[in-house]
């Protein structure tokens, strides 16, 4: 099993709407990539509720790397991923083995 684990800070505005509002979009885009994407087991994201270092932390659970590389290539992720990448301002990510 592979957990990836992202960090996102998002930018104060983009694409029309305030940080709060990409954040629930966010969230809300990427969760709904579960029971969508083989291999995947979960995926969830929550807010940074301690020192605020970023906003957003996802992390999900594959059946191995090959699991997690379909998933970075799957059209669904790839749509997600283009309104995130659209938001965010910095990420910071590992991948390891449970």
């Amino acid at each position: 099993m592979i957990r990836h684990i992202v960090l996102y800070r998002l930018k104060e505005s983009a694409a029309g709407r305030e940080k709060a509002e990409n954040a629930r979009l966010m969230k809300e885009k990427l969760e709904a990539l579960n029971g969508r994407i083989d291999g995947l087991h979960g995926l969830r994201v929550d807010p940074d509720c301690n020192a605020r270092q970023f906003d957003l932390c996802l992390t999900a659970d594959f059946d191995d790397l090959q699991a997690l590389r379909h998933y970075k290539s799957h059209p669904l992720h790839v749509a997600a991923s283009d309104f995130v990448h659209e938001v965010m301002a910095e990420r910071a990510g590992l991948d390891f083995e449970l």
